[in-house]
């Protein structure tokens, strides 16, 4: 099986720090909106990216990124799959994240 042309790391467990913060799910979902890796697009390493917005923008021009429409969809289902199993460990719904590539 070849490379995924849009490359990114799983997330980890997400650092939730307890306390009056906010509760565990949207805790989760606004760290995941926000959070940040080495995320690969058709060769061109964009280190420490933020990978929600970086996707979105891969997401609404593939071709800038150099990317074909499937490709990007490929990697938004994967970067779904992922994080909303991060965000399911923490009792949030993956559904929220979905919405969030919905949003304007």
């Amino acid at each position: 099986m070849a490379s995924p042309t849009i490359a990114f790391r799983a997330p980890g467990r997400i650092p939730y720090p307890g306390g009056c913060v906010l509760e565990p799910g949207p805790y989760a979902l606004d760290y995941l909106l926000k959070w940040r890796t080495d995320v690969t697009v058709a060769g061109t390493l964009h280190p420490d990216a933020p990978v929600f917005g970086l996707l979105r923008e891969v997401l609404a021009d593939p071709a800038a990124h150099g990317v074909t429409p499937e490709e990007a969809e490929e990697a938004v289902g994967r970067f779904l799959t992922l994080a909303g199993q991060a965000l399911a460990a923490e009792g949030g719904d993956p559904a929220w994240l979905e919405r969030e590539f919905s949003r304007p």
